[in-house]
């Protein structure tokens, strides 16, 4: 199941669109201007957004630019919806960074088919290409994982949900995740498990990590979830040394 924005200020046309969505298994999320698509994107990244051309002070073209020009949006699918046809407009949409346009009024069949078709463009990248962070790098198609120190790189061996769950922290870096959204979005929200199943998995994570002084780049926050955070760098290094010398005096 994929997670679509849809971005349309006609709400007839937006339910309408997400009666289809939710028909073809898909989770379907509706806001009707800018700010409130740019309010849900920072909350959780959509697999793919429908975008309307003309919305109510920023136009879709604008958000669409703005996305494309941010790191953690610059690979985020997006279809335009306009009900200008012109040449010069679809190629403006394009250019604006849309992976497809679509011109109203349209058929739902071909809406549907083509978002099928813009998710299977995008999957292997997604899940293919290699991230690197702090020092660390994982590879999906290898299902390595390391982490240079100095001149050194150091190989961790992780679980295959521990591997999923760094992807995950590691594509969506610095943001707060809650045990929920954990769950649906490593674990799928077909799978009916305690959230505290979470901490568990953390937990194992955080030892995986330790070997290469990666500990401290999982942060908890009290009281909202878990977050990958680059500035935990320097912490997991003081955190390792210290528990090294306190086994030497041991």
């Amino acid at each position: 199941m994929s997670l679509v924005l849809v971005v349309e200020d006609e709400s007839a046309i937006a339910e309408l669109i997400a009666i289809h969505l939710r028909h073809a298994g898909h989770e379907a999320v509706l806001v009707a201007d800018a700010p409130a698509a740019q309010a849900r994107v920072d909350e959780r990244l959509p697999d793919l957004v429908l975008l309307d051309w003309m919305l109510p002070g920023q136009s879709g073209v604008q958000l669409a630019r703005h996305w494309r020009g941010e790191a953690r949006t610059r690979e985020l699918p997006i279809i335009m919806l306009t009900a200008r046809a012109d040449e010069a407009d679809k190629v403006a949409g394009l250019d604006a960074g849309a992976d497809d346009y679509l011109s109203k009024p349209f058929s739902p069949r071909e809406l549907m088919a083509r978002i099928r078709a813009v998710l299977r463009r995008k999957a292997p990248q997604t899940l293919d290409a290699a991230v690197e962070l702090a020092g660390l790098t994982l590879d999906p198609a290898t299902r390595r994982v390391s982490r240079r120190l100095g001149e050194q790189a150091v190989e961790l061996k992780l679980g295959p949900t521990e591997f999923r769950l760094l992807h995950f922290f590691m594509t969506h870096p610095e943001r707060v995740h809650s045990r929920a959204q954990l769950l649906d979005r490593v674990w799928g929200d077909h799978v009916f498990i305690e959230e505290r199943t979470v901490d568990v998995h953390v937990k194992r994570l955080r030892e995986a990590l330790a070997p290469a002084q990666g500990s401290g780049l999982i942060d908890t926050v009290r009281g909202a979830g878990y977050r990958f955070t680059a500035q935990g760098a320097g912490v997991s290094v003081q955190r390792e040394q210290m528990a090294t010398a306190g086994k030497a005096t041991a």
